[in-house]
């Protein structure tokens, strides 16, 4: 799946860019021109990279909320629950891993849509880290089964230093 998004973070700052996501494990936040920051998973691990500051972190894959979007194989009944919602036609999903709660807790909106992958379409998220600093992200313009290749989950390291003659 390719998407829009916009990205709103807990003191109203929003930023964009452009979603991709694909199964098994991988996912890219292409923010737009200017914002020097890139969120990838390969299927292994989450990194967030900060060009500004040449910075790079790293999570194993299953350490983060967005684990329930990249591990399709896995069981996530003992920690995700569906919530009702004012509208027949809206899914909210709630995650939340008491036994990790370090891994903060993510709220994910689907709408029943049967163009979608199972009649559901992922409309955004609200994401709530383990210090209670919430993050909003909102799809547009959802595109599914479209080719993505693997090169898109490849990003190069700030942290290397290229040399000049």
């Amino acid at each position: 799946m390719t998407a829009d998004f916009t990205q709103e973070d807990r003191n109203g700052r929003v930023l964009s860019g452009v979603l991709t996501l694909k199964q098994p494990g991988k996912i890219r936040f292409q923010y737009e021109k200017g914002v020097p920051q890139l969120i990838v998973a390969d299927g292994k691990s989450l990194y967030f990279i900060d060009y500004q500051v040449r910075q790079v972190q790293r999570w194993p894959t299953g350490n983060s909320p967005l684990r329930v979007l990249l591990d399709p194989g896995q069981d996530i009944s003992s920690y995700a629950k569906v919530k009702p919602t004012a509208d027949p036609r809206v899914v909210s999903v709630e995650v939340h891993d008491s036994k990790h709660p370090e891994y903060g807790r993510i709220t994910l909106v689907f709408q029943k849509d049967s163009a979608a992958p199972a009649g559901l379409k992922l409309q955004g998220w609200v994401a709530l880290d383990a210090q209670n600093n919430r993050t909003t992200i909102r799809l547009s313009n959802q595109r599914f089964n479209g080719p993505v290749a693997d090169s898109a989950f490849r990003w190069s390291d700030p942290r290397i230093q290229v040399r000049t003659h």
